[in-house]
């Protein structure tokens, strides 16, 4: 009884209903981590008592009672959930509302369709929603199924008195249901047909071209598809372990490599799912997997209403959610399994917190995992800090003496399988952004020293400079699994003639070499890259530019801090944030077409637009021949001139972001160097210390020295 790895307390009801409240409350808060609020806290403790009142009737049951219990994989969580008669009841505690909210109605039964969709121990259950507003005085009468004939019966409301005759009723009118499986707390996530078959009729749209690249070569990408299906094939019938790595620049199509693998090695040709031979999509970038899944889900419901049928965005958004998952919750779920803490620094499933499949061990449904971005995996370091302090938020686990980088037990995640897996990473080259990203050397030397046994099929683009530091032919020399495959690198087509120019004349440009002028003079007919030092003449260079439904928006890095006098905002985090910012239309003041609020390189990699702003700050500057790195501090800016390896990752990571934001413009970007503030007081001091015309004026003559136009 008490703590579970899934939920913040679950134990049967006789035990429940004889402990006291504050024992209860306390197991909760200690599971908990993070600083739950004070209304969190007496939401809790106000459920706890209804509860204890209210399931009298049952003390002598068999049955169980779950606290926040996190839907596998899904990051959501119900606030009780009340196993009983071989029914699941998912209650929804709005405390100290008296009225009935459609939204929160909408809520409740969304909990209850993430069960039967993905939650394997509920997904042959009656299924039975209740929204518990405590302060309503009235209650559902008529208790009934759906007309979707799913076993989810139609969501319940009631007040807080009425629960006990609620599910007295229900329990009446469905005398006769199975027992739940006693390890329906661990139940693994396992989506169910009718979802995989939802998801596909909803990806086919592929509306995630419209925001990804509209000219990756598809003579290109079909090469590396069937090259990764038959490695696939190969792995499957000689039950094989295998990883591939994917290079290619940027715009070259790696999201919809990543995607369509995903789909055509669920279906593989036929009209049905293939059972047991499923793929997902996982990526760390919250933005990218939210902007995505919501431009699906809009697309879907839009096309659905079209052809008169009853569907909810919400809906939709389930459906393509099979498909595109964030990494973390990957992860997570593979967490909770491991026996912990870990002793001698060896993972080893818990048989107790875990449920042994056939096929997949004590390891996920997929077979195989697509990982976008791989090289943005953490290192041992900052993942063993995150887990020793129990994550950031919520019922994360502490996991003190976590002996592994990401890229290793994403690895050892996929080994758990008994049968055969297989791992796609997706790499960009030199675009670590973060501090604590491994880079793929991570995953290399993962494979050298832990997983011996896997196959290893890599692109020769690897091992160019921006990949590992150009370490990978030294750290593969004696890895004898090894093959190497030019499918495996996403080349771009004369049709893609900007996208592979543009990454070179990046490259150039930050690497301060001779040839960026050259490289700019090929593709500026083509490609304007247009430079200011006003922004108010960026911004009118853009709605010249954009046509249409043509996206445009302001960049900045997340290291620039005088943006405000230029009256730009910096976007807010939160990938709700970023979903209005790349999906809303002109009409909606949030969209990125009004040229307000700043996207940052956390928000846009592997996203785009067709026109793009960067506002180049005092951040990284060009002075005599080289760039130089400044990070603010309230105060003013101090440079970053410490030779330690952990300044040089910084400076790594500051450039970097660099890189990302001058590849997010599909057809053309303006750069704005502030002339900064000239002016002095009265007194004789500068009016603002901080943006100096000398910290701007370096950068601005390099970027005029390449070529590049002017307005």
């Amino acid at each position: 009884m008490g703590k579970s790895p899934r939920c913040l307390f679950e134990s049967d009801i006789h035990s429940f209903l004889t402990k006291d409240k504050e024992y209860i409350f306390g197991l909760m808060c200690e599971q908990y981590h993070g600083d739950a609020l004070t209304t969190t806290r007496e939401a809790w403790t106000r459920e706890i008592e209804i509860l204890q009142e209210t399931l009298i009737p049952w003390i002598n049951s068999d049955g169980r009672i779950v606290f926040e219990y996190d839907i596998p994989r899904l990051g959501k969580r119900i606030d009780t959930v009340v196993l009983l008669k071989g029914i699941v009841f998912c209650l929804e505690f709005k405390v100290g509302e008296s009225k009935i909210m459609e939204s929160d109605v909408d809520q409740v039964l969304d909990y209850a369709l993430d069960l039967k969709y993905f939650h394997k121990f509920s997904s042959d259950c009656l299924i039975v929603p209740v929204l518990i507003a405590t302060k309503h005085k009235g209650m559902t009468s008529l208790i009934q199924e759906s007309v979707y004939d799913d076993r989810v019966v139609n969501p319940l409301v009631t007040g807080e008195e009425g629960i006990a005759d609620l599910i007295s009723e229900v329990i009446r009118r469905f005398p006769d249901e199975k027992s739940i499986n006693l390890n329906w707390v661990i139940s693994p996530y396992a989506p169910t047909p009718t979802i995989i078959e939802a998801a596909r009729t909803l990806y086919q749209s592929h509306t995630v071209e419209d925001i990804t690249r509209h000219e990756a070569d598809k003579v290109s990408t079909d090469r590396t598809i069937d090259f990764i299906l038959n490695v696939i094939r190969k792995s499957k019938d000689n039950s094989e372990k295998s990883i591939c790595f994917v290079t290619g620049v940027p715009g070259a199509g790696k999201t919809l490599v990543g995607l369509d693998v995903a789909v055509k090695q669920t279906y593989q040709d036929s009209e049905n799912p293939v059972a047991d031979e499923s793929a997902v999509y996982l990526s760390g970038n919250g933005p990218l997997v939210a902007v995505l899944n919501e431009a699906l889900a809009k697309d879907n419901y839009a096309k659905c209403r079209e052809r008169g049928e009853n569907k909810k965005l919400s809906d939709s958004r389930r459906e393509v959610g099979k498909f595109i998952q964030i990494i973390h919750r990957y992860r997570d779920n593979m967490l909770a399994k491991i026996k912990n803490p870990v002793e001698n620094g060896v993972l080893e499933i818990d048989p107790e917190k875990a449920v042994k499949q056939t096929d997949a061990g004590f390891g996920e449904v997929e077979h195989v995992a697509i990982f976008d971005e791989a090289q943005r995996s953490w290192t041992h370091k900052r993942l063993a800090d995150y887990l020793k302090r129990g994550g950031t938020y919520g019922n994360k686990l502490k996991v003190p003496n976590f002996p592994m980088s990401e890229a290793s037990f994403l690895i050892w995640s996929l080994d758990q399988r008994e049968d055969w897996a297989t791992i796609v990473c997706l790499v960009g080259g030199g675009q670590e952004i973060n501090t604590g990203e491994a880079g793929i050397s991570e995953w290399i030397k993962s494979l050298n020293e832990m997983f011996t046994h896997w196959k290893v099929y890599i692109s020769p683009q690897l091992t160019e400079p921006e990949y590992a530091e150009g370490r990978v032919n030294e750290l593969l020399a004696d890895n004898r699994n090894v093959v190497f495959s030019d499918s495996l690198h996403l080349g771009v087509s004369l049709r893609s003639y900007r996208a592979e120019k543009l990454s070179a004349f990046v490259h150039s440009l930050l690497a301060v070499d001779n040839t960026a002028s050259s490289i700019y003079t090929e593709i500026k007919d083509k490609y304007p890259i247009i430079l200011t030092r006003d922004m108010e003449k960026a911004r009118r260079w853009l709605h010249e530019k954009v046509r249409g439904s043509e996206r445009t928006g302001v960049l900045i890095t997340k290291e620039s801090a005088r943006y405000k006098p230029l009256g730009v905002h910096v976007l807010q985090s939160g990938d709700e944030n970023a979903v209005h910012w790349f999906l809303e239309d002109k009409t909606d003041t949030r969209s990125s077409n009004y040229l307000e609020d700043a996207a940052t390189e956390i928000q846009v990699q592997g996203l785009e637009l067709d026109y793009t702003c960067l506002l180049w700050d005092a951040d990284l500057r060009y002075e005599n021949g080289k760039w130089h790195y400044f990070k603010f501090n309230q105060t003013g800016w101090k440079e970053i001139t410490d030779n330690s390896e952990s300044k040089h990752e910084q400076m790594k990571y500051m450039l970097n972001a660099y890189r990302v934001l001058l590849t997010r413009a599909r057809a053309g970007m303006i750069i704005c160097v502030p002339e900064g503030n000239a002016h002095k007081t009265p007194s004789g001091f500068w009016e603002d210390s901080t943006r100096l015309p000398e910290y701007y004026n370096g950068t601005y003559q390099y970027l005029k020295q390449i070529g590049l136009d002017e307005v």
